[in-house]
């Protein structure tokens, strides 16, 4: 009863945040329609990734909160249509995030804890959980209803942390070796990491933008396309590696797949978002496995996740600005060359030795 409690709380968590990043993206895309402004919203979330901070259980959960507090001040109209809240409440649950996530982790699956499978499995159906209920809540409350159910999603994980037995302490970056989020030094950085994190940075940043302006859709819309494409990468996990695609193929694919969504409309538009996730994934998993074929395979994930991070944050203000200056709906051919370069590109970056 305990271990699926720990499971309940860990998955909760997961869709609390998942929760708070949807509604928050889509409430800054009300707020201003600059795309640079808007691609601002991920880089913030995914800058605390890429700082060596302490990692603190209870500090970094304490700042997850707070960063609902003002998200629902923001939400409540408090702060009016002022731009400084929306992003420093996602940057607050980022930071909050780096500090808690991988130290709490490793606390459930300690001895007696949670297998790392199911951790896995409970974090994915969370992050489902949020993208649908970013989409479901939306035309009942709004972003207050939003915030304030992410908020009731994260507290089943109080009782949790305040029952940790085991130290909390920062961990000190060690003189050499492994840092303390796993990515082996001299490995942390590889160019197919980073050139996956700059494709996929560019194109989500500007989604929330692409569903309200070129699709003129809401929040139930951009929630279902999130989820719809969650499912699509939960499904890359059940069979997968039955795709036996040509290295270039996922991307090209992709590009199709995008293309198609500029024909497509309701729910066609938001089914593409399913392929679309399973090309993803197959591509990430190939990534990874050709970092070092005869390797740890966690080690790998690890590094390339963190040369995705900096990529993404690349991508991000990178494609932000570009569609600030050429307009939102020029910015696609652009993207769409992305992904036909990126299928010539990536597999040989991803080469052994490289």
């Amino acid at each position: 009863m305990q271990r699926r409690l720990l499971s309940v709380a860990w998955g909760s968590s997961q869709a609390g945040v998942s929760l708070t990043i949807g509604a928050t993206a889509w409430l800054l895309s009300g707020l201003t329609s600059s795309p640079l402004i808007n691609g601002l919203l991920p880089a913030l979330a995914t800058l605390p990734l890429l700082l060596p901070l302490p990692q603190r259980i209870r500090l970094g959960y304490a700042i997850q909160l707070l960063s609902l507090g003002l998200l629902l001040l923001v939400a409540a109209g408090v702060t009016g249509r002022s731009l400084l809240g929306p992003l420093l409440g996602i940057s607050l649950l980022a930071t909050g995030l780096r500090m808690a996530q991988e130290p709490l982790q490793r606390q459930l699956h300690g001895p007696g804890g949670l297998p790392i499978g199911e951790l896995r499995a409970g974090a994915e159906a969370g992050r489902l959980l949020g993208n649908l209920l970013t989409a479901l809540l939306f035309p009942i409350g709004r972003a207050l209803l939003q915030f304030g159910n992410a908020l009731v999603l994260l507290l089943p994980l109080a009782p949790v942390i305040a029952a940790l037995q085991a130290r909390d302490q920062p961990h000190e970056q060690p003189a050499g070796g492994s840092s303390p989020d796993g990515t082996i030094r001299g490995q942390s950085v590889v160019p197919s990491g980073l050139l996956q994190g700059l494709l996929f940075g560019g194109l989500f940043a500007l989604l929330p933008l692409w569903v309200r302006q070129q699709a003129e859709g809401n929040c139930f819309d951009f929630g279902l396309v999130l989820t719809a494409y969650g499912l699509g990468r939960t499904g890359a996990e059940a069979w997968g590696q039955r795709l036996r695609l040509p290295p270039p193929l996922p991307y090209l694919l992709m590009a199709g797949v995008l293309l198609a969504t500029q024909w497509a409309s309701g729910w066609g538009a938001v089914l593409l978002f399913l392929p679309f996730g399973l090309l993803a994934a197959v591509a990430d998993a190939r990534l990874a496995i050709d970092l070092d074929p005869s390797g740890d395979l966690q080690r790998n994930w690890h590094t390339l996740e963190r040369s995705s991070a900096l990529g993404g944050l690349a991508g991000c203000l990178g494609m932000g600005l570009v569609a600030q200056m050429i307009g939102l709906a020029a910015s696609l051919p652009i993207q769409l060359v992305g992904f036909v370069g990126a299928g010539a590109l990536l597999p040989l970056l991803a080469r052994p030795g490289r």
